[in-house]
């Protein structure tokens, strides 16, 4: 099973399946859990609550063969289905997705599609990174020129590297209040939970595009800017101001109104300080509060928004960078750039959800072969994301390891430019990651690699084939799967790091 059962008891027995479910919740059963009994006459399913109820329907869907991951039946004999018992639970609470829109839009019906295929791999959080430099994606109706202007960019780099090459055609989209609406309510009838980034101080180039006075005006013409076309670190960041305050107040108030979940997330990553160190008003703000720096003037702005936030009843998460200067109590962390920030911000006593940028980026190449689309970033090949630990050694079997609240996969966008390109990134790497983030595996040096191989050349990718999922086929990309003439850019540091936390 994928992602494998916790505990699975067999009469030895398969045959046809009348059909017949019959589901109860039992809250002694923890959260998540469920216990799946099948036998001819039909499958019961007790749940610790709603949502075990419907992980073991996806187990279940899982036993009655490929076919069943079709929209509708084919004429054919049903598959005969095994006569046994599962008991499954969690490892993790938050099991993830993040889905960046920003870099290349996404079609509201493509997010909805990635809402059933994280349900059908029991993921429960997708992550939608829905600002960047490059785009604007959610409509705020205060603020119209968000979406007028800055959800639309002239043009595209493709790929990284030299020479240049650029896709001339206009970039856009937006989804409206009542699109995310649809994707919020869709994903909580699979027992999913939508996080909203709203990036922030950094990669808010889109943004200023929009409205000029959010950025450093005493230090550069903001007036001049446009959207980004191209990708990386961005110099222009916005002022520290409390009218910039205020307007990102403004947008989280649409946002906490579409999006009803705990978490979130306001970025707080690669915020370059060059124009505060240059700017007169953020120097000023800097002596007016006592700050050390500018690293606490960004803490400062975190911490703003995640008391506003909690006065809410929502709990801000950001990129591990939130953590210099200091982070506001309650808030948690995405810890990408190893694992060293998401170790000290448990150690601190905050909560960490692990997605380093060497295990877990699945817009990072999937093999060292030349016939890779557009080769970026480290090597991750569907063992190294099998063997990727979210707990590392330094946490293992202390008080602390509990803060390690779950983990999440990424997916960058710089180079996936539409569904089919999203699909061969992700797939199948993310069946592997989905199966570290719900089972409890031995260490990534003990886990049988080669046995879930089997099961996936056995069953996972014909049910994949069934969902349309444009999967990296194991032998390597189809030619219509490549990018030929697109220049990428490789890292040559080491793939594998859990032992090095």
């Amino acid at each position: 099973m994928i992602p494998a059962p916790r505990r699975l008891e067999s009469a030895g027995e398969s045959g046809p399946f009348s059909g017949d479910v019959r589901t109860s919740v039992d809250p002694s059963l923890p959260p998540e859990a469920y216990r799946l009994t099948v036998a001819a006459d039909g499958a019961e399913i007790v749940g610790g609550d709603e949502a075990g109820v419907f992980w073991g329907r996806q187990t279940l869907r899982q036993l009655r063969g490929p076919d069943a991951f079709r929209r509708a039946p084919i004429a054919r004999e049903p598959a005969a289905v095994p006569y046994v018992t599962i008991e499954d639970e969690p490892r993790f609470a938050w099991r993830g997705f993040m889905l960046d829109v920003a870099r290349h839009f996404l079609p509201k019906d493509d997010v909805l599609r990635y809402i059933d295929l994280l349900a059908v791999h029991k993921l429960n959080v997708l992550h939608l990174h829905l600002t960047d430099d490059q785009g604007w994606r959610v409509e705020i109706e205060r603020y119209p020129r968000l979406t007028e202007v800055g959800a639309w960019r002239r043009r595209t780099r493709r790929g990284w590297g030299d020479p240049a090459v650029w896709d001339e055609r206009p970039h856009g989209g937006f989804y409206t209040r009542d699109d995310l609406r649809e994707i919020v309510a869709y994903a909580a009838e699979r027992h999913i939970a939508v996080v909203p980034e709203i990036d922030f101080p950094g990669h808010a180039q889109a943004a200023i595009a929009a409205y000029p006075e959010l950025g450093n005006t005493d230090v550069v013409d903001t007036a001049a800017l446009e959207v980004k076309t191209d990708w990386g670190i961005n110099p222009n960041v916005l002022a520290p101001t409390d009218a910039v305050l205020r307007f990102y107040e403004g947008v989280l108030e649409e946002v906490l109104e579409v999006f009803p979940g705990e978490f979130v997330h306001i970025g707080g990553d690669e915020c370059v300080k060059d124009q505060w160190r240059a700017s007169p008003t953020a120097q000023a703000r800097i002596r007016e509060l006592k700050l050390k720096d500018e690293d606490e003037l960004q803490s400062w702005m975190i911490r703003h928004f995640g008391r506003w936030l909690a006065a809410r009843g929502r709990r801000l998460i950001g990129w591990d960078e939130i953590l210099e200067g200091g982070l506001a109590e309650g808030a948690a962390v995405a810890c990408w750039r190893w694992y060293r920030g998401g170790i000290a911000a448990a150690e601190a006593g905050h909560d960490v959800v692990m997605c380093p940028q060497q295990e877990v980026y699945l817009d990072h190449v999937q093999d060292d072969g030349d016939q890779e689309p557009v080769p970026f970033g480290w090597v991750h090949t569907l063992e190294d994301v099998y063997r990727f630990e979210p707990v590392p050694p330094r946490l293992a079997g202390t008080p602390h390891a509990d803060r390690v609240i779950g983990t999440q996969a990424n997916l960058w966008s710089e180079a996936t430019e539409d569904r089919r390109r999203v699909d061969y990134q992700v797939f199948p790497r993310l069946v592997a990651f989905a199966e570290v983030a719900w089972s409890r595996l031995p260490g990534p040096d003990e886990r049988d690699f080669a046995g879930f191989e089997r099961r996936m050349n056995a069953a996972h990718y014909a049910r994949l084939d069934a969902l349309g999922v444009g999967y990296r086929p194991p032998s390597g990309p189809y030619p219509w799967q490549r990018r030929p003439g697109i220049p990428g850019r490789m890292h040559d540091k080491p793939r594998r790091t859990w032992h090095m936390a």
